[in-house]
């Protein structure tokens, strides 16, 4: 049998007060915005508490539950089965019905829970619960009820039919998209960056990326590679302005210029500032990036102290207390490692030094830079006046 509907699960949403039905409203939307990926047909209302989906005649079970599984807000969905209310000895019937399509032989525990939203209901809900408890023990003999801890439970929503569900499917959690603000995420195409950017949209923010291409050091691949990874992520948390910034003439006019052990701090640092134009044009209200304490040593406590002098932004770092392994494991999860691991040349390595410095001071680097002073401004304008811009998903 067919579900004709899924009712929606969600948890933070609910302790939100007088505003949840904001939460609440953007949580819809972004179902219909995964939904209509796939068909027109889908309905998405809020009905006395509840969110529920409603299918159309037409469409693929495996392509709904995927598409429901990347909304951030959802804690669960179940699939739910709607029939005519048909007096409590029809609704017996089409339980039986249920059963057999969804759990044929069963033989562990159960427990019947009813609710009903239609007051005018002649039954109570425990009187329900007894009714339709009593019909399943009958067809399904080697089941036995316990109220306690019931291996499966069998739940009811009288409303102006009858909604049936047994089951449940794990939604990632978090809080809808749009419901925290917006962000400018510094996107590469390493491992790291995309779990951040999908664990700060799994928090409500929206989010844009910057990308710092470096041709001919990099190659047309690898800047696809980003986009892919944009792409998956945009599964999430929907289109992603991504920005490419043609990186190249400051990197080499860095690497001429600066000791060669700070490179990859003061080539962070005009990241940073760029990125943050960007952040500030599309109205974001920080940067975030995929750095992680002591993973390499532009990320030591002084390296990113060095790095944050330049932002006059907050900047995120959701993966920044995570362990590579983590950082890995979420990644297969949300689906990037794949794409994070193709082999294509990433702009920070071209210029990495042999011996980069681990602890640098802020005075020193500051004093570096004014090595730069005659070209970089113009360097950094003709950077961002160049920037190509991707909308992706």
């Amino acid at each position: 049998m067919k579900v004709h509907a899924y009712l929606i699960k969600y948890a933070e949403i609910a302790i939100k007060g007088k505003n949840r039905y904001l939460f609440e409203d953007a949580l819809v939307r972004e179902i219909r915005r995964s939904l209509g990926r796939l068909s027109d047909g889908y309905t998405v209302e809020k009905e006395q508490g509840r969110i529920y989906v409603y299918c159309p005649e037409e469409y693929e079970e495996e392509e709904t539950r995927e598409a429901l599984s990347k909304v951030f807000g959802i804690v669960e969905f179940c699939p739910v089965c709607i029939y005519e209310d048909r007096g409590i000895d029809g609704t017996g019937e089409d339980v039986l019905s249920y059963m057999q399509d969804f759990h044929p032989g069963y033989s562990g525990s159960f427990k019947v829970h009813t609710r009903r939203a239609k007051k005018s209901y002649p039954l109570t809900s425990m009187e329900v619960n007894a009714f339709l408890g009593e019909k399943i023990l009958d067809a399904f003999p080697e089941s036995h009820v316990d109220v306690h801890e019931p291996e499966l439970v069998l739940r009811l929503e009288i409303r102006d039919k009858i909604y049936i569900y047994s089951q449940s499917c794990k939604g990632p959690g978090g809080m809808p998209i749009g419901t925290s603000g917006k962000a400018m995420v510094l996107l590469s195409g390493g491992i790291d960056s995309p779990v951040a950017a999908y664990m700060i949209a799994k928090r409500g923010v929206t989010i844009d990326a910057v990308y710092f291409h470096a041709p001919p050091y990099t190659s047309d691949r690898a800047r696809q590679k980003v986009v892919d990874l944009a792409a998956i992520v945009a599964q999430y948390c929907g289109k992603i302005r991504l920005h490419v910034v043609n990186f190249t003439d400051i990197q080499l006019y860095i690497y001429d210029q600066c000791p060669h052990d700070e490179l990859t701090i003061i080539m962070r640092r005009y990241m940073m500032r760029i990125a943050e134009h960007f952040a500030a044009e599309r109205r974001c209200l920080g940067l975030v990036t995929g750095e992680s304490i002591g993973q390499v040593a532009s990320q030591t406590m002084q390296s990113l102290a060095a790095t944050d002098d330049v932002c006059t932004m907050p900047v995120y770092r959701p993966v920044i207390g995570m362990d590579k392994q983590e950082i890995v494991e979420l990644a297969r999860k949300i689906g990037t490692f794949d794409t994070s691991i193709l082999p294509y040349e990433d702009c920070c390595t071209i210029f990495v030094a042999k011996h980069p410095v681990t602890k640098p001071s802020i005075k020193t680097i500051r004093h570096s830079e004014t090595r730069l002073a005659e070209k970089i401004d113009s360097l950094v304008e003709e950077a961002i006046r160049t920037t190509e811009i991707v909308e992706v998903g």
